[in-house]
């Protein structure tokens, strides 16, 4: 793969962030034909779909901030001599070509490819086909900006293929690929680790849990409870199960508490046997496979523990492996859950919404990997790029 000048990639940024700007309209227009076609059925999926003003910004701002940093390919790691006087060089390279499969967001179209780009890979995008007009107009933008800067448009493309089709090339590619991201649910991962011959990196699903102490602050619960659910239904980091330890005091007062105020919210709540006999007017689940669930949805699952091993373990086996919060204002137990808790992102006394790539202060973000190889969590500039050695030698041969 050649080598793009760091102030080449850059002037392609510049160009796209002031093209983003003057077909911010017509990008908003495209996006309403979407909206118009897509059922409703979906609400999450139909709020990852919209691109108005607000999410124009947002694309703009994420070029912006990866052109602000560092090119990361070419960065010295490490630097031997050895006694025979051969050099050793690790360096950080890009890892080729990058094939992210992902549904609805169109923006997913700008930030996948600003980062893989600026980390000189080329990029295969393949979108659903409910973001069919918004993700055309936004490879128009992105081919313009290649172009007027002397590059071709095949560093970025948009992949049109039927779910057979799609099968078919992740089987017998017709290009090389490097690495793959589904970016999605269970469904699609399966999918893609099924009929990949090269590596996939998971952004896997959410299903984040979070645990409230026998010490815990319970304002800071409830507060964070809130935020977690009902801040964005959409996002891979919103709360889907709650687990309470049954020795908090006043716990039956409590769990009421807590059920009034996710009723404020229009929150679905859900329950256990063990709290079912506090919360008795709401629906008790039978089928185990809803702990596996990501709801994408207003809607909650409450159960209720007896210790923090419990809770360890039921996160560790039901989770996404994502984020898991635990509500404690004992700092010794925090870090036991914190160390033991197998997430790529584990919280003490916040919100599962911070596992996000601007948040964490990555910048944009491919995605988030549950992954843990090559790397876990947000997925920046940093992360997409691999490692080759130089070795410099003089007539070396080994004896």
């Amino acid at each position: 793969m050649k080598l793009i000048n760091t102030d080449i990639k850059n002037k392609v940024l510049n160009s796209m962030i002031k093209i983003l700007e003057r077909e911010r309209n017509t990008i908003i227009a495209e996006n309403k034909k979407d909206l118009n076609a897509f059922q409703k059925e979906d609400q999450a999926l139909y709020d990852r779909l919209v691109v108005n003003d607000k999410k124009v910004d947002e694309m703009i701002t994420a070029v912006k901030n990866v052109m602000q940093q560092d090119d990361p390919v070419g960065k010295e790691i490490s630097n031997r001599t050895l006694k025979n006087k051969l050099n050793i060089v690790n360096t950080t390279a890009p890892f080729g070509t990058i094939l992210i499969i992902y549904e609805s967001r169109p923006d997913v179209t700008i930030e996948a490819t600003v980062l893989a780009f600026k980390a000189n890979n080329k990029i295969l995008l393949k979108g659903g086909k409910e973001a069919f007009n918004s993700n055309i107009i936004l490879e128009k933008c992105w081919h313009e900006a290649l172009e007027v800067n002397g590059l071709t448009k095949d560093w970025i493309k948009l992949l049109h293929l039927k779910r057979y089709e799609t099968q078919e090339f992740l089987r017998n590619p017709t290009e090389p690929l490097d690495l793959i991201v589904p970016r999605g649910g269970e469904r699609l991962i399966n999918f893609v680790k099924t009929h990949a011959t090269c590596a996939v990196l998971v952004s896997g699903r959410g299903n984040n849990f979070l645990y409230v102490s026998e010490n815990a602050d319970w304002s800071k619960a409830v507060n964070v409870i809130i935020n977690a659910k009902t801040d964005k239904i959409s996002g891979c980091n919103a709360l889907d199960k709650i687990l309470i330890n049954k020795n908090l005091p006043e716990y039956k007062t409590k769990l009421k508490m807590l059920q009034e105020k996710l009723e404020k919210y229009k929150v679905e709540i859900l329950v256990d046997d063990k709290v079912s006999d506090v919360l008795s007017q709401k629906e008790t689940v039978s089928d185990i496979d809803i702990w596996y669930e990501e709801f994408l949805a207003l809607k909650l699952l409450i159960g209720a523990v007896d210790s923090l091993d419990e809770a360890i373990h039921v996160i560790n086996k039901y989770s996404g492996k994502h984020s898991a919060s635990i509500i404690t204002e004992d700092k010794i137990e925090a870090m036991n859950f914190m160390q033991n808790v197998d997430s790529a992102a584990v919280y003490h006394n916040a919100s599962t919404r911070f596992t996000d790539g601007g948040q964490m202060g990555v910048g944009a973000e491919l995605a988030i990997s549950t992954d843990k190889l090559h790397h876990r969590g947000p997925l920046g500039l940093k992360q997409l790029v691999t490692n080759k050695y130089y070795v410099f030698g003089d007539g070396h041969v080994r004896v």
